[in-house]
């Protein structure tokens, strides 16, 4: 009877220790789902002022988000920003009180000045983003001015052409005229700061594209009306002429109207 009781009471004992378990992960999860709409700093309360069981459950992927180490996480969505981050934004990715990332963004901030690291994280209208540090602004001229002084390929040099000459042109037009695609060298020209966007086609929306002051400075001219005449370098009209008629079949009628037949 003595066994029978005991086996009784460990039932008991494992039900209530699995009970215990089962709320502390949910409790656990409540939690998370709270952080991943940044309500931890109001328990009992929804985000939109609503009651405690009005919040909408945590979206998939939140508990490994918020799992994270919060400086590494900040470090490696800041390395992928084209703008300034908010720390609302930031706080809301990362599923973390506002509180927590501001405080945490600052101690990077800190940490990287005392270390004397080539690059700054700073607060700059309104958001974070990284920076390089003035210190180091000719080490990074260099490496900038680098690739700005390798010579254009011949591809870049014929588009550049075109636009200098056809512009404000679209890519499409200048494909049309070099007869090939020329999108990437376009791109070429663009960070180079020979070419910039110069508005859009009104009949197709199309973005036009013209030549820089940069590219009148490389160039050595003080306008483009100083860009050399194209007629000397353009075949005479007759050679074209020719050319063209050597291309094209002759389908001529013999007025005679006898027809050669081999006997």
């Amino acid at each position: 009877m003595s066994g029978v009781a005991g086996g009784s009471g460990t039932g008991d004992g494992a039900m209530e220790a699995h009970g215990a378990t089962e709320a502390r992960r949910a409790t656990e999860t409540y939690r998370a789902a709270a952080r991943a709409y940044d309500v931890t700093e109001a328990v009992g309360a929804d985000a939109d002022g609503g009651g405690p069981g009005e919040r909408p459950e945590a979206p998939a992927g939140a508990l490994g988000v918020a799992e994270l180490d919060l400086q590494p996480a900040l470090e490696a969505v800041l390395m992928v920003v084209d703008e300034p981050a908010t720390e609302e934004h930031l706080a809301r990715v990362l599923q973390r009180p506002r509180r927590a990332v501001a405080l945490a963004l600052r101690e990077l901030s800190d940490d990287y000045t005392r270390q004397g690291r080539g690059f700054d994280l700073r607060l700059v209208a309104g958001g974070w983003r990284f920076y390089s540090r003035a210190e180091y602004a000719d080490a990074v001229e260099a490496f900038v001015l680098d690739g700005q002084q390798a010579r254009l390929t011949q591809a870049a040099l014929e588009t550049l052409a075109v636009v200098a000459y056809r512009q404000p042109v679209s890519r499409s037009r200048v494909s049309a005229v070099r007869g090939v695609n020329c999108d990437g060298v376009m791109r070429t020209l663009l960070q180079r700061g020979l070419v910039e966007e110069a508005g859009t086609e009104p009949e197709t929306g199309a973005i036009l594209y013209r030549t820089t002051n940069y590219f009148l400075e490389r160039m050595g001219l003080r306008g483009l009306d100083e860009l050399p005449e194209l007629a000397p370098f353009l075949p005479e009209a007759e050679a074209v002429e020719s050319d063209s008629a050597e291309g094209i079949p002759s389908f001529d009628v013999d007025d005679s109207g006898d027809s050669q037949t081999d006997h």
